[in-house]
């Protein structure tokens, strides 16, 4: 199942967010070790933010890091966080390519030097890139967000010496990334069937797609069954059908 090329077809998902799950257990099912799958897992994300673009999606989230995947060993979170400085920067030519600007939702300052200076210098170096915007979502947490938004919105309340009650445009508005859309579509891969702390804020209205297929497997036709299915539903908002 193909979309044809380049173009900006009717009823494409403006904003697509993926979970990639299932690279340790496509490592396991080949007896090698995890950080194959997640080398394997890089190659495919570059696959499907070529498909996204192909499609018309101009926003694209990537899970790459949770704040839940600390609690990973030391040796998986020290190759996790090399594939960001040894990759990020370097992949310059495929995003001049494609013309992808490269943004960042999480808590960035709790990551190692290294990988806040690659991500500060990505987000630079593509910042002229327009057609489509990736998300890196790195160190991050929908619960986590949250209360970071809130706690600047104290702070910006406490500096204006304003009150009254926190409102919802208020506190979107300290979001990490405020001025992108809310996810149309969101993808899982890997069999699993929860978002697992995702853009919790974001997802309130977000159509679900979940897939078996491990995400190293994953390609362009499996990015255009998910957006071949999101075609096919109706979405109300809350309204009556």
């Amino acid at each position: 199942m193909a979309l044809d090329g380049p173009r900006e077809p009717d009823n494409v998902p403006t904003h697509v967010g993926i979970i990639m799950d299932g690279n340790g257990r496509w490592a396991s099912l080949r007896n090698l070790p995890r950080t194959s799958g997640h080398q394997e897992g890089l190659e495919a994300a570059k696959r499907i933010v070529r498909a996204a673009a192909d499609s018309g999606t101009r926003y694209l989230s990537l899970y790459a890091f949770s704040t839940e995947n600390w609690n990973r060993t030391p040796d998986e979170i020290r190759f996790l966080m090399g594939l960001v400085t040894g990759y990020l920067r370097k992949e310059q030519p495929f995003y001049e390519e494609i013309g992808v600007r490269v943004v960042h939702s999480g808590d960035l300052k709790r990551l190692p030097r290294a990988v806040q200076s690659e991500v500060r210098g990505v987000m630079k170096d593509t910042r002229d890139f327009e057609r489509i915007t990736v998300n890196l979502a790195l160190n991050y947490g929908g619960r986590d967000e949250i209360v970071r938004a809130a706690d600047r919105a104290w702070k910006q309340r406490t500096a204006d010496q304003s009150g009254g009650p926190l409102t919802t445009a208020e506190l979107q508005r300290h979001l990490d990334l405020p001025e992108f859309p809310d996810p149309d579509l969101i993808i899982r891969t890997g069999g699993e069937r929860r978002l697992s702390n995702f853009l919790l804020w974001q997802c309130a209205y977000a159509e679900l797609y979940f897939s078996d297929r491990l995400w190293p497997d994953w390609d362009h036709d499996d990015f255009a069954a998910a957006v071949s299915d999101y075609r096919s539903r109706k979405r109300n908002f809350g309204g009556s059908r």
